[in-house]
C-alpha cells in the first residue's frame, strides 16, 4: 500500500474520534486493523460508515483506513462516516454540495448532558410523595 498520496479527515460523534485515510483502491473499509464487517455487527452501523461513499457514486473507488476510539458502536459508525465525508471533499471539492445535501458534513454536536443533583439521571426527578 502506497502511502505518500491519500487524504484524510477526522470525524466526531458523541465522545467518538475516527482518523480516517483515503487511498485509491479496491474499495475495503478497514477499522482498527480489521474490516468493518467484522468491527460492526448491526447493518445499520455499515450503512451509515458506507452513506458517503454511496452519495458520491465512489463505492469502490477507495481503500479506507480508519483509526477510531471513544464512545460506542453507533457513535463510533458517526465518527466514521462524518470522517469519511470531510476526507471525500479534500479529494474533490465538487463532492461537496451532494455531502453537504445529505447533511454528511454537519457535526452532531448532540452529546450526553450531564446528571444534576437531586435528580436520579439528567432531568429524571425521584417520585413526588404529597404525605
Amino acid at each position: 500500500m502506497s502511502e505518500e498520496n491519500y487524504v484524510w479527515g477526522t470525524g466526531k460523534r458523541k465522545c467518538a474520534i475516527a482518523q480516517t485515510k483515503l487511498v485509491p483502491g479496491k474499495g475495503e473499509i478497514i477499522v482498527n486493523d480489521r474490516p468493518y464487517q467484522e468491527a460492526f455487527p448491526r447493518i445499520e452501523h455499515r450503512r451509515t460508515i458506507e452513506h458517503p461513499l454511496q452519495a458520491t457514486n465512489t463505492m469502490g473507488k477507495f481503500l479506507v483506513t480508519v483509526k477510531v476510539k471513544g464512545g460506542g458502536l453507533s457513535g463510533q459508525a458517526g465518527a466514521i462516516r462524518h470522517g469519511i465525508a470531510r476526507a471525500l471533499v479534500k479529494e474533490n471539492e465538487l463532492f461537496k454540495p451532494m455531502l453537504r445535501k445529505e447533511g454528511l458534513l454537519t457535526r452532531d454536536s448532540r452529546i450526553k448532558e450531564r446528571k444534576k443533583y437531586g435528580l436520579k439521571r439528567a432531568r429524571k426527578a425521584p417520585q413526588y410523595t404529597k404525605r
